[in-house]
């Protein structure tokens, strides 16, 4: 039994396994005693001489980072993405100047948002220094959550809870994750047999402000929904937060589903939760992969629907 195959019998991640087995990082007590339960029925023993070796990497693996501030989602992808370098033994390198700037580049490249990927993926190539684009992106290797698919789940969930009037609050750019996980909801929608509406997908800008104002504004010109599908954990926290200042209850007159899983929410949200620590670990894995001469591979990381506060069957209460 290798760490690997114990890791994959309970369906997490081999740093998730390995921080039980040494006893570091932060972890539910229940997850941490069942995999060393797991370890013990398997008979597993870590093998210390590979474990020395494993931190003795020679890879550096840079990210890029484009234009714009970055959320609570990035700071705790930042996170997971240092600590999967820590126990890997891996250089980790921050790149926020252009990529052309930099006179030597790491061993690997993480792409981070899809801004200006084709010009950063040609000057890469020109460069020969492996890329991996975080987000969907074809003809490259990347690793990306289930956008689609998560959004096309959000959006089923409202519909069997009777909703027929969805909204969609996004951000009408070029961002892949945008498109995605509107492509989602949109065809949701069209498989349950109900016509698109373009005035019922709101610009939330991915901020929290942004979803109050365009919610707010758009129930104040006469719009009418049943229940929301926000793009991002933090636009559904402003809509639902512009929902209550006119006067509207959540879940019973409104029902809102968020994106991502963050933690530390002010309300108990129904959301779609991405695998942020697998993601990391996919990113760094393939990253290394290809410094090896691994050939490109598109990784989609599959995303959880959980259901919590802020959703409820359509028609408890009128809506006017």
């Amino acid at each position: 039994m290798t760490l690997d195959q114990l890791a994959l019998n309970l369906g997490l991640s081999k740093g998730t396994v390995s921080r039980a087995l040494n006893g570091k990082g932060r972890m539910a007590e229940e997850t941490r005693q069942r995999i060393l339960a797991a370890m013990n029925a398997s008979g597993y023993t870590p093998d210390r001489t590979a474990r020395e070796l494993s931190l003795r990497s020679r890879h550096s693996v840079g990210i890029s980072l484009s234009k714009g501030g970055f959320g609570p989602y990035f700071t705790l992808f930042w996170r997971a993405l240092v600590q999967v370098t820590g126990e890997r033994g891996t250089r980790f390198v921050e790149m926020s100047a252009p990529l052309d700037s930099y006179a030597r580049l790491p061993d690997a490249v993480l792409l981070h948002n899809t801004d200006e990927v084709h010009e950063r993926l040609a000057l890469l190539k020109q460069r020969q220094v492996p890329a991996v684009v975080l987000g969907h992106q074809p003809d490259a290797a990347f690793v990306v959550p289930d956008d689609a698919g998560g959004a096309a789940a959000a959006t089923r969930y409202l519909l069997d809870l009777g909703h027929r009037v969805i909204g969609f609050v996004g951000m009408p750019t070029a961002q892949q994750s945008d498109i995605d996980r509107r492509h989602g909801y949109r065809d949701a929608l069209t498989e349950a047999g109900i016509g698109l509406r373009p005035e019922l997908e709101l610009d939330g800008q991915f901020s929290v402000l942004g979803g109050y104002r365009a919610v707010r504004r758009a129930w104040e010109n006469g719009l009418r929904f049943t229940a929301l599908f926000c793009a991002s954990d933090e636009m559904a926290i402003g809509a639902i937060g512009a929902l209550e200042d006119l006067g509207l209850q959540v879940p019973q007159q409104v029902s809102v589903v968020g994106f991502d899983g963050l933690p530390g929410m002010p309300y108990e949200l129904t959301t779609i939760v991405q695998d942020i620590e697998r993601i990391a670990v996919e990113a760094i894995t393939l990253a290394e992969a290809l410094i090896d001469g691994g050939p490109l591979r598109a990784i989609v990381v599959p995303v959880t629907l959980r259901a919590g506060a802020t959703t409820a069957p359509c028609g408890a209460t009128s809506v006017t």
